[in-house]
C-alpha cells in the first residue's frame, strides 16, 4: 500500500529515479519545453520549479545547490543569470503541464511540460 506515500514510485528503484528525475529536470530548464509522459511530467515539475526557486535567491549556497543537482555548469549560470527578471515577481509555478494525445506503443498519456 501507498497510503501517505508522496514520492511518484515511476516504476524504478530510487537511484534510477533521481537519475531520470535530473536528466528531466535539466533538460527542461536548457530546452524551455520536452514531451513527456504524464506521470513524470508531473514528477519533474517539483524539481524544476525547485531549481528556479534557488536561482532567484541567487546565494552561493543556492547555486552549489543547483550545481550538485543539474547536470550542465554553464546552464546553472545562465539560469541565475535570467531567474530573477523573468521570475521575479512570480510567487511559484514556473512550470506548465499541457495533456497530448496517447503515445502510440503502450498508450500512455503523453504531456508536454513547459516554462512559464
Amino acid at each position: 500500500m501507498r497510503h501517505r506515500c508522496r514520492v511518484p514510485r515511476l516504476g524504478l528503484p530510487a537511484d534510477q529515479r533521481r537519475a531520470l528525475l535530473r536528466s528531466l529536470a535539466t533538460e527542461v530548464i536548457r530546452h524551455g519545453q520536452i514531451k513527456t509522459t504524464k506521470a513524470r511530467a508531473k514528477a519533474v515539475r517539483s524539481e524544476v520549479d525547485r531549481m528556479i526557486a534557488l536561482a532567484k535567491n541567487g546565494s552561493l549556497a543556492s547555486r552549489r545547490r543547483a550545481l550538485g543537482y543539474l547536470h550542465d555548469k554553464q546552464l546553472v549560470h545562465a539560469l541565475f543569470a535570467e531567474a530573477q527578471e523573468r521570475y521575479g515577481n512570480r510567487q511559484g509555478g514556473y512550470t506548465r503541464v499541457i495533456r497530448t494525445k496517447r503515445r502510440r506503443g503502450d498508450n500512455a498519456e503523453m504531456a508536454i511540460i513547459e516554462l512559464v
